[in-house]
């Protein structure tokens, strides 16, 4: 869920994407695709949300929703906006960039794990997926892994403080969660959460 420009703004796995301007009231909008939609992120005025088979819709107002042509089909499982653009991950390591939201471009796969999820802090980009995979970034084209010493599946990131971002270890089903500091470049902080 994200919110902008006064409305909040929710995906589900029908394709449906419901708004709110008080957060109790929900509407459902037709996404204008048939495919399961996972994340939404605001930024530069825009709405951007990304599901399976490479779906990518936007909207300026959170109700009218667009198909945008992402340029793949594998499945995309996180987007974010920072540093002045739009950053979508997926399977297969699957990475796109967008300044506006509407024009995609696929980067290098800095992996070919499974990315399933994507937050914005600190001036950087994390990606969390299969196998333990953690990346960073500060422009979503250039990205280095930090060390997780585990190769369980991560499957959601958030960022925590100032700091630290806090990923969930998943198998998908799991509670179990790890706080991890990116200090530099190939250094990590990553402890098991209470």
């Amino acid at each position: 869920m994200c919110r902008g420009k006064g409305i909040s703004v929710r995906v589900n796995h029908d394709g449906l994407i419901c708004n709110s301007r008080d957060g109790t009231n929900w509407s459902a909008a037709d996404s204008g695709v048939p495919f399961a939609l996972h994340r939404v992120a605001y930024g530069t005025g825009r709405f951007v949300a990304v599901g399976n088979e490479g779906a990518l819709v936007t909207s300026d107002d959170g109700i009218t929703w667009t198909p945008r042509a992402s340029g793949t089909d594998e499945r995309l499982r996180g987007v974010a906006y920072g540093n002045g653009r739009f950053v979508t991950v997926g399977y297969a390591g699957t990475v796109l960039t967008s300044r506006d939201g509407t024009v995609w471009k696929r980067r290098p796969r800095p992996t070919l794990a499974r990315l399933m999820d994507l937050a914005f802090g600190n001036g950087l980009f994390v990606a969390v997926g299969w196998q333990g995979t953690i990346l960073n970034s500060d422009d979503g084209s250039r990205w280095r892994r930090v060390s997780s010493g585990t190769s369980n599946h991560f499957c959601r990131v958030t960022f925590g403080d100032a700091s630290s971002f806090v990923t969930q270890d998943a198998d998908c089903g799991n509670e179990a969660s790890f706080k991890f500091n990116l200090l530099l470049p190939g250094q990590t902080g990553l402890n098991n959460c209470d």
